[in-house]
């Protein structure tokens, strides 16, 4: 396997992202999360690309912050200014996407390594697999979007738990919650999650990123206003070559041969 800390392939129209550093759990360093934001930017660059898997190599997911490589001891490092470098622009690059994507957590996700996880429209997660919030076992705050993404997940009450115990939550327990849409036996989760990431990039891809553009906006809006962008991207979706196949499809009776236009 390539020493490259994340690995790309395309395969069809789902361009497939493993982060790739196993021997420490995929733990993430300056190098991945540089590789890593070129790699999302190379998907969503990529128009014969309609859908993005995400994946760990070997046992994890990924293990959260190197925090050797890190020097996490000494109190002069600038976190903030890791944070807004390396992670950011990932996670931003992710949730802004207009291709769907799909977390595939074949087992641990802590710390920065869950907001990653998070990141994804469709969480799936291998029955060994667990989520961990374990930044305050060290004496931090979370971080890499968890905090925002965990009390619109599951609500304020237990995001509270979650990060301020930083219990280990077990792939069943996490799927309850609403932190993860599927679980699967160890053995099927990668051909699993390929088969769902070829069945939304045989779909009207187009309409999934104005579904996300919704969807990231519905936090900051009042009714009224969402209302009205609702209205403004059905305009838009309704101009769209996948709508009007869609629509002829239905009428004839037969499958949609979407195209993502």
């Amino acid at each position: 396997m390539s020493d490259s800390p994340v690995l790309y392939s395309v395969d069809g129209a789902v361009a497939r992202i493993t982060l790739n550093r196993p021997d420490v759990l995929n733990a993430l360093n300056a190098a991945l999360m540089t590789e890593l934001r070129s790699a999302v930017e190379r998907a969503n660059d990529d128009p014969e690309v309609r859908a993005v898997l995400l994946t760990g190599a070997g046992r994890g997911f990924s293990a959260g912050a190197d925090l050797g490589a890190s020097k996490a001891g000494d109190a002069k490092r600038d976190s903030g200014f890791t944070l807004r470098t390396y992670y950011h622009p990932v996670v931003l690059a992710m949730r802004n996407m207009p291709k769907p994507i799909v977390s595939a957590v074949n087992g641990v996700a802590a710390g920065a390594g869950m907001s990653l996880a998070l990141c994804g429209d469709i969480i799936l997660a291998a029955r060994s697999a667990s989520f961990l919030q374990a930044f305050s076992k060290i004496g931090l705050v979370p971080d890499a979007g968890s905090t925002w993404f965990l009390p619109r997940y599951v609500g304020d009450v237990r995001a509270r738990a979650l990060a301020i115990l930083a219990d280990k939550i077990p792939a069943e327990d996490a799927q309850r919650m609403g932190l993860v849409w599927q679980v699967f036996d160890d053995e099927q989760l990668m051909p699993e999650a390929e088969k769902l990431a070829a069945r939304l990039a045989s779909m009207p891809t187009r309409a999934y990123a104005l579904i996300k553009q919704a969807l990231n906006a519905s936090g900051g809006n009042g009714l009224a206003d969402q209302l009205e962008l609702e209205a403004q991207l059905q305009v838009e979706a309704g101009r769209t070559e996948d709508f009007r196949e869609g629509v002829a499809a239905f009428l004839e009776k037969r499958a949609p041969q979407f195209k993502g236009r």
